[in-house]
């Protein structure tokens, strides 16, 4: 059972960076090669949305949110099973729990969108001065 582990967050001003990282443990029946991951987001009185995700097989494929675009920056260490999203020029509105999840079926083409197998239980962002 792939088990996503999120960390990094915490309080930061507007402009700040922050950087997640979301460790995949357990993975020693798979490759963590082979899984795509994605970050979510979900703030109070809102739905969860994507923010970005990564496919793998080596393809790197990104994909990124609007709202996120040219801000935050997703990346993956296979070796370490942890997938990263730095952040920066953060806003009031980036403010949410962050969500790292995984699954296989996103491996060569990752989307994002929210039908991922496996979660984690999220960190908190908060932008405010």
């Amino acid at each position: 059972q792939l088990q996503p582990v999120e960390s990094g967050g915490g309080l930061v001003q507007p402009g700040g960076s922050l950087r997640l990282s979301c460790v995949v443990s357990d993975v020693s029946e798979w490759s963590l090669d082979g899984f795509g991951v994605a970050w979510f987001r979900q703030a109070p009185g809102r739905e969860r949305e994507g923010v970005s995700c990564i496919s793998a097989f080596g393809s790197g494929k990104t994909v990124y949110a609007d709202s996120v675009k040219g801000r935050f920056t997703i990346s993956r260490d296979n070796a370490k099973t942890t997938v990263y999203l730095q952040m920066t020029s953060l806003k009031p509105e980036d403010t949410a729990v962050y969500y790292c999840a995984a699954d296989a079926a996103y491996g060569s083409s990752c989307e994002i969108v929210t039908d991922y197998h496996f979660w984690g239980h999220g960190t908190q962002v908060t932008v405010s001065s």
